[in-house]
């Protein structure tokens, strides 16, 4: 009964960091801006670090059970 809403926890988080990872990475692929009114160096680290530290604390959460 305790392990429902991990569970929840770590799809919620591992669904957003996939879904990010894949957007970020489709939009280098087609050299459209990932961020609106920000460069191109800052905006593509910080959204793959964002994508990569979801699906870490997904697992992490998953890794708890």
């Amino acid at each position: 009964m305790e392990d429902g809403p991990g569970i929840f926890a770590a799809t919620v988080f591992l669904l957003f960091g996939a879904a990010l990872l894949t957007w970020t990475g489709a939009r280098v692929l087609h050299r459209a801006p990932v961020a609106e009114g920000v460069r191109a160096a800052v905006a593509v680290p910080l959204a793959l670090l964002a994508g990569a530290g979801s699906a870490a604390l997904g697992a992490w959460c998953l890794a708890r059970l």
